[in-house]
């Protein structure tokens, strides 16, 4: 079983900073791509940033320039860099991971798709 353990929201002031963590531990598995996604109330869950395990990146177009996705594939772990924070950007921030499940003996090969409980951002004025 693969868990994602995310750390790293709180409460800052519009134009602070904020650093997410995101650490996938279990059994064995590999990674495709690590991301982040935000849902705020009222709002939909959408895709803030992904990283694939070869390096390539993707954004939204509301946090390209401000935020910064890294990984560190030692540690199995994501972190999401959010600078120049805007009210807009209070959310619940969800970490999510896509990969497999290597075959067994007794098992063929699976995809994975794990999410993290979220952790909470938020921006005052």
């Amino acid at each position: 079983q693969v868990q994602l353990v995310e750390s790293g929201g709180g409460l800052v002031q519009a134009g602070g900073s904020l650093r997410l963590s995101c650490a996938a531990s279990g059994s064995m598995f590999s990674i495709n791509a690590m991301g982040w996604y935000r849902q705020a109330p009222g709002k939909q869950r959408e895709l803030v940033a992904v990283i694939t395990g070869t390096g390539s990146t993707n954004y939204a177009d509301s946090v390209k320039g401000r935020f910064t996705i890294s990984p560190d594939w030692a540690k199995n772990t994501v972190y999401l860099q959010m600078n120049s924070l805007k009210p807009g950007d209070k959310a619940v921030y969800y970490c999510n991971l896509d990969g497999g499940v290597p075959p067994s003996p007794s098992s063929a090969y699976r995809t994975l798709e794990v999410w993290g409980q979220g952790t909470l951002a938020t921006v005052s004025p």
